[in-house]
């Protein structure tokens, strides 16, 4: 069967060489061999999924610059923080992971409407988060979150706490 395919590839590229009477080769390929494309994902939604979540989301904090500007969706428990009384109140989709002393650890990330008029969902609700990853500063700090498009409360939920 080998023998046979082999043969066929030899045949069609004959003919795509034969057929080619002005000395331009097919689209794709060179002289040297094929051509090699660059695969982009800037108009496509990179999605966290829960078998890799914690793999995932450490590649966007690792490299960052791979990541600003790209929409990227997610599963997570919604989380609302407020570190003072009368600070302003952070968001995040994260769950949990493996920590310093067990499953302590967060994974996941800040998010904010872009508009103020937009609501959010309550505290531990199991939401789906869609958004372009950009970066902000505060106290001389980069943090990097998601302005969203899309944040939907999900009846299902994923998996709490993850290892992977």
């Amino acid at each position: 069967m080998k023998k046979v395919s082999t043969v066929s590839l030899i045949a069609v590229f004959s003919l795509l060489a034969c057929g080619n009477t002005k000395g331009v080769l097919p689209a794709g390929i060179s002289e040297s061999g094929p051509i090699p494309v660059k695969l982009t994902v800037e108009n496509t939604i990179i999605e966290i999924k829960e078998k890799m979540f914690l793999a995932q989301t450490n590649d966007v904090y690792l490299n960052p610059e791979d990541y600003l500007g790209k929409t990227i969706k997610l599963e997570g428990l919604f989380k609302l923080e407020q570190y003072e009384e009368n600070n302003p109140a952070y968001c995040f989709v994260l769950r949990y992971g493996p920590g310093c002393c067990g499953s302590d650890g967060n994974a996941g990330f800040e998010v904010a409407w872009d508009e103020a008029d937009k609501s959010y969902p309550n505290d531990d609700d199991w939401v789906e988060a869609v958004g372009v990853l950009k970066t902000y500063e505060e106290d001389g700090y980069p943090y990097l979150y998601l302005v969203l498009s899309e944040l939907n409360i999900l009846d299902k939920r994923g998996a709490e706490y993850v290892t992977q």
